[in-house]
């Protein structure tokens, strides 16, 4: 397939880009951006299987591309020094690092909603194992890949930040008509990602003088499979009337990236269909 990007500042020909929770709903979308912009590719997930699928997919779509795929557990820093490691041993260098792993405790999709109906009462083991993935996960992932980074100098760091990182959440979209108890987004996930996008820019300010560049990629309300009544109530909160789709967030990545960001670090780029700007 033809490389859209190529020769302009958009171009990842023949550059490294790591990505972390390659087989999620977004991650997937980011590793095929940059295969699209002629990045080679290291994929990290959890689940085997699917990191199998998916470089086969990758595989036929774009035969000249490099894919390596390598089982992650982002709270275990042997595993992210491994694939860090693997980035070096195959390729010599981290062009990119696209942090996507996360966890996100639901109730939309029948989970137990006794668990989200009182702030008082939520599981401090969920509060836990949120932190450990989502902050404590992305402290050890940027460790194990600086440490690549540092050795050229250069490259590029894009955490992935919420709207609830920026605003509280508008816990009246979540409730259901016919629920008796009003069900609420956990305050772990504002925390969380209102947690990243500070390591974003401690991070940016700590590579000073160098060309070590960390941003953060800020997407809201992907629409997957969400019933109608979550849909309307969310897509009245944006300016644009609607849910994402999660292929709109392919060219902010490859942005990101790519050259074409070369004077931005330590910034927000905020996709969110307006939600924030009212």
């Amino acid at each position: 397939m033809n490389q859209a990007y190529k020769g302009t500042p958009f171009d990842l020909t023949d550059r490294v880009v790591l990505i972390s929770g390659a087989t999620g709903l977004l991650g997937k979308e980011f590793a095929l951006a940059a295969a699209s912009a002629g990045a080679h590719l290291v994929l990290g997930d959890l689940k085997r299987d699917s990191l199998e699928s998916l470089k086969s997919e990758i595989d036929s779509i774009y035969p000249s591309i490099r894919t390596c795929v390598q089982v992650l557990d982002v709270t275990n820093a042997n595993s992210c020094q491994s694939i860090a490691d693997l980035c070096e041993s195959q390729f010599h260098r981290i062009d990119a690092v696209i942090h996507s792993a996360a966890i996100d405790p639901k109730f939309e999709q029948g989970s137990d909603t006794t668990l989200f109906s009182k702030f008082t009462e939520f599981p401090k083991e969920l509060w836990q194992s949120s932190l450990d993935v989502n902050l404590t996960g992305a402290f050890l992932f940027a460790q194990a890949t600086c440490k690549v980074m540092e050795k050229s100098g250069k490259g590029s760091i894009i955490f992935l930040g919420s709207n609830y990182g920026l605003v509280g959440p508008d816990q009246r979209i979540y409730k259901k008509a016919d629920q008796a108890h009003q069900t609420y987004k956990p305050a772990v996930y504002s925390v969380c990602k209102a947690g990243l996008l500070g390591l974003t820019k401690f991070l940016a300010a700590y590579y000073m003088n160098t060309s070590i560049r960390v941003n953060m990629l800020t997407p809201s309300g992907i629409w997957n499979q969400h019933d109608h009544e979550f849909t309307t109530n969310y897509s009245s909160r944006t300016i644009l009337g609607r849910m994402s789709e999660k292929n709109e967030y392919r060219g902010a990545v490859i942005f990101l990236a790519s050259d074409a960001s070369s004077y931005m670090t330590g910034a927000n780029l905020i996709i969110d269909g307006g939600w924030t700007a009212l």
